[in-house]
């Protein structure tokens, strides 16, 4: 082959030295004694947070989130205790005046009693769907336990979808409490909310 004339890597073709492109296809020529050009590296792929796999993700069990309701139990109870107190007093307060209890007294008391309820119920759902939606993403008992709530992505829940998932609790309860034991054997170690909201429970 003459000193003077290269080949095309791509289709065979002379092409005269010193080219920089083939003259028959356009392929870029390698030129004398450096290297043939090479391709670009293709970009690294980095998965989404969304990739929340049972192998590089550890989820919240049964015991662990049970004690984190105890632990939140605890603590609702101490801040509604004031207003239980307050409400309670006011119940009882004119039998406690007269040192006995007439029919006028059973409408304040029943009231006292009923508007317990909703308090606790108000208090309860703004404890756990306002620091569940939190960059917390946990309550202070799970917080302590090292979980948070995610949802399928491993991304932070909105206020709406953890007021959902409050209140998916209610299915749970109404299963005779099976719904919170399938966080101890189902994928993911979900309950019953969790599937219902699209949350998971991970140890951070």
């Amino acid at each position: 082959m003459p000193d003077n004339m290269v080949f095309c890597s791509q289709c065979g073709s002379q092409n005269p030295a010193g080219g920089t492109f083939c003259q028959k296809c356009g392929a870029q020529l390698a030129v004398m004694g450096s290297p043939a050009p090479m391709a670009a590296p293709a970009p690294a792929y980095y998965p989404p947070q969304a990739a929340v796999s049972g192998t590089t993700t550890r989820f919240g069990g049964f015991w662990i989130r049970f004690l984190a309701i105890i632990i939140d139990g605890i603590i609702i109870r101490v801040a509604v205790s004031p207003i239980v107190a307050i409400l309670g007093v006011m119940g009882v307060l004119p039998w406690l005046m007269r040192g006995r209890i007439d029919e006028t007294d059973v409408p304040a008391i029943v009231g006292a009693s009923v508007a317990i309820a909703p308090i606790f119920v108000i208090i309860n759902w703004l404890y756990e769907a306002i620091m569940t939606s939190s960059t917390w993403q946990a309550t202070v008992g799970k917080k302590i336990l090292g979980l948070k709530v995610t949802d399928e992505a491993g991304n932070r829940i909105s206020f709406a979808r953890a007021t959902g998932r409050h209140f998916a609790k209610i299915i749970s309860v109404m299963t005779c409490f099976i719904g919170f034991i399938m966080a101890a054997f189902t994928d993911r170690k979900r309950a019953l909310h969790d599937f219902i909201a699209g949350t998971l429970v991970i140890k951070s």
